[in-house]
């Protein structure tokens, strides 16, 4: 029987950012806007396009061998899935995304205690639920189908919303009293795919290319040539990943460097390369960057 993997894509929110990782991990998906069914030049894998909210369900029965989505989500389902690795990028950002308790900023409301037999609106129904009852907290926690910052105070008391930077909550005068916790993106995949020797391998690859597409974000490789006589000078001002490369060139007095380094200090570091004696200075694009 041909082998093949079942893909999980979140669906939503999510979609572009997943697409655009998968392509710099070397994967190229073509989604049309219609189909839930995306194609990718990989044929031993086979996309599908499920809201996120409901990917740790299809992967827990078997339907998807594995997926990516929140792991609020995962927590959320209370389902038994194995979770393969982080991959720690959102919408906007490389940050970990926020559930946060919010209420209207010109309300009395400073802690979570203070909204007994209160109503709270979200769609994180059961985390929710749990994170008031560990305070002892009696409220009544109802699912919102959406729109959930326009709620408060007409429609609900107060809300707990994802939040990446903050802004549409301050938007609409809500202020963030407490976290409830913290998400990040997750490859999850089957308990029982996942121990299918073919299967195991190929996630485990999938985990791979994508945390090295993840890892080279706002990085760069950096090459230059340099004298002997100059070369400590050059390594005192490299931040390196690891230790920089260090190759002899055919002028046995000289050497080459390669190394990598975060992109917003690049400005800063070439100047001073130069000054220190550096030359042949190139900067160049990572796609990956594996450990």
């Amino acid at each position: 029987m041909e082998n093949k993997l079942r893909l999980g894509l979140p669906k939503g929110s999510l979609q572009d950012a997943t697409i655009a990782l998968f392509q710099r991990a070397g994967w190229n998906i073509y989604a049309n806007g219609r189909s839930y069914f995306p194609s990718i030049d990989d044929p031993e894998i086979e996309c599908m396009l499920i809201r996120a909210q409901e990917m740790a369900r299809y992967v827990d029965h078997g339907a998807l061998d594995v997926g990516l989505t929140g792991i609020d989500w995962v927590v959320e389902s209370g389902l038994d899935v194995d979770s393969i690795t982080s991959l720690t990028y959102a919408k906007q950002s490389r940050r970990k995304v926020r559930w946060v308790l919010a209420v209207p900023e010109d309300s009395p409301y400073q802690k979570a205690e203070d909204l007994n037999d209160k109503i709270i609106a979200t769609e994180l129904v059961e985390v929710t639920r749990r994170y008031f009852a560990a305070k002892g907290v009696r409220v009544r926690v109802e699912f919102s189908w959406g729109a959930t910052e326009v709620k408060p105070p007409t429609l609900a008391d107060a809300i707990v919303e994802v939040t990446e930077t903050g802004s549409s909550l301050k938007a609409n005068r809500l202020r963030i009293i407490d976290t409830v916790m913290e998400s990040e993106t997750r490859l999850i995949a089957n308990r029982n795919a996942y121990k299918d020797p073919w299967k195991k391998s190929k996630i485990d690859s999938l985990a791979l290319m994508l945390n090295g597409a993840i890892d080279a974000q706002g990085q760069v490789g950096l090459m230059l040539n340099v004298g002997k006589e100059n070369l400590v000078k050059v390594l005192a001002i490299l931040p390196a990943l690891n230790s920089p490369t260090i190759s002899t060139l055919s002028n046995s007095e000289w050497v080459a460097v390669n190394t990598i380094l975060e992109e917003g200090s690049v400005r800063d570091v070439i100047p001073r390369l130069k000054a220190a004696g550096a030359t042949g200075i190139v900067e160049f694009p990572l796609n990956k960057v594996v450990l």
